[in-house]
């Protein structure tokens, strides 16, 4: 069966596929992918899966009869290994198991694969990944046993998992060798919330904690060795980022640069092949950017509003990527939400209530709103989306007061620009 090969059965990839039927686009369509598991959802698997509030069928994307019913053929198990390229954007994809899949298009939803820690004893038995559904099942499984986890990593999988564990009982110490949490993500104010926070509720946060070892006994961990200090463990958690997984575009000669470089239709330099996801790297889609300045986002909102332009250009009709993108974090009671990025901003306003479990800071580049960081104050991330997506700026003056309600100035200024346009009514005496 030719027609378009999705390779990756990702949030992406499933959302490519879905939008293509919503769409009416009539080939074939095959969603491959390499786990043994139907497409499922990431996110919760370091957090309401670890902590078995949901069950991991409540994963799950769609339905086998979803899938039949609009005649997308999803593969189970298969790694792509080799792909063979034919004329026109056709080829044929080669799987580790010796099956092959001939395709008439191709879509690359490969997402990316974790970090791996280099320090010594990083191989032994206990030392864990977080990045899908056995990495999960695994970690899972032992901490039913575990007392003590020590987490490498403080970004958002390391600090979720973290939260979780400390909430199921126990012993948890994270290890950040940078100086702050989340650093590439939040402003320093942001991080420092959350790392209060994470402290209070007994996580034990080293910042500047670089792993000189994992010390092992009898070929499973015993403990992590820091500055000279061994710091016990039943079970090493390792969240240091990811890497994208561009080795089918290599060889097939694609640009690649942190990712497959796409344009903002997700198509890849020879103009056939797409990418989407967090393998991708595109250009800004934020209005005001730097000329050639380009992003590689990792978030559920990209992968979806991506694979919507992708759809919308194998059917024949050019949308280009232009979403304001926002990313969240549940780390316990924290409700991490970001809208736009703060990348080069020159003035940050506080406008977080008296409530101490409350944060809301809104980003500025010159007089322009470029991004805030909300957390448990749903409303004020709501309204600066709403903002970025609309081009409309909230006045840095007129934000800074917490009792002044953003949905409430967003509206006035959307009404204020309404009048501002409309034309003058006719003088009926002449």
């Amino acid at each position: 069966m030719s027609g378009l090969l999705i390779i990756g059965s990702s949030q992406a990839g499933v959302q490519l596929a879905v939008s293509l039927r919503a769409l009416g686009y009539e080939p074939p369509i095959t969603l491959l992918g390499d786990e043994d598991h139907r497409p499922y959802q990431r996110p919760a698997l370091s957090k309401e899966f670890l902590q078995d509030k949901i069950s991991k069928e409540s994963l799950i994307f769609r339905t086998a009869e979803y899938w039949d019913e609009h005649r997308i053929h999803v593969v189970k198990g298969e790694w792509i290994v080799r792909l063979e390229r034919g004329p026109g954007g056709s080829g044929v994809a080669h799987s580790e198991t010796g099956a092959s899949f001939p395709y008439d298009r191709l879509a690359l939803t490969v997402g990316a694969r974790a970090r791996r820690l280099e320090a010594p004893g990083s191989t032994l038995d206990g030392v864990l990944y977080l990045r899908n559904a056995d990495d999960a099942l695994d970690l899972k499984a032992r901490a039913a046993s575990a007392d003590r986890v020590v987490v490498v990593g403080g970004g958002f999988i390391g600090i979720e998992a973290a939260a979780s564990l400390r909430a199921m009982g126990k012993t948890v110490t994270l290890l950040e060798r940078g100086g702050r949490l989340v650093r590439r993500a939040v402003g320093p104010e942001t991080a420092d919330f959350i790392l209060r926070h994470h402290r209070e509720q007994g996580i034990d946060i080293r910042l500047g904690a670089v792993v000189d070892e994992i010390v092992g006994e009898e070929g499973r961990v015993r403990a992590v060795r820091v500055g000279g200090e061994e710091i016990p463990a039943d079970i090493v958690l390792v969240g240091i980022g990811v890497i994208p997984n561009t080795a089918l575009a290599e060889q097939l000669g694609l640009e690649v640069s942190n990712g497959i470089v796409v344009d903002r239709y997700a198509t890849a330099s020879d103009g056939v092949t797409l990418a989407v996801g967090d393998c991708s790297n595109l250009p800004n889609p934020i209005a005001g950017s730097p000329a050639g300045e380009r992003v590689r986002f990792e978030s559920v909102n990209h992968a979806i509003e991506q694979a919507k332009v992708a759809a919308y250009a194998l059917a024949g009709r050019q949308e280009e990527y232009e979403n304001i993108p926002w990313f969240w974090s549940n780390q316990g009671a924290l409700k991490l939400q970001i809208a736009g990025l703060s990348t080069g901003y020159d003035r940050v306003v506080d406008r977080s209530p008296a409530d101490p479990a409350k944060l809301s800071l809104l980003y500025y580049r010159g007089e322009r709103l470029i991004a805030a960081d909300c957390i448990n104050a749903p409303l004020d991330f709501m309204s600066v989306r709403q903002a970025l997506t609309k081009g409309i700026d909230l006045p840095a003056e007129a934000v800074a007061d917490p009792s002044v309600p953003l949905k409430q100035l967003l509206v006035s200024l959307e009404r204020a620009a309404e009048s501002a346009s409309e034309p003058p009514a006719e003088n009926p005496g002449k």
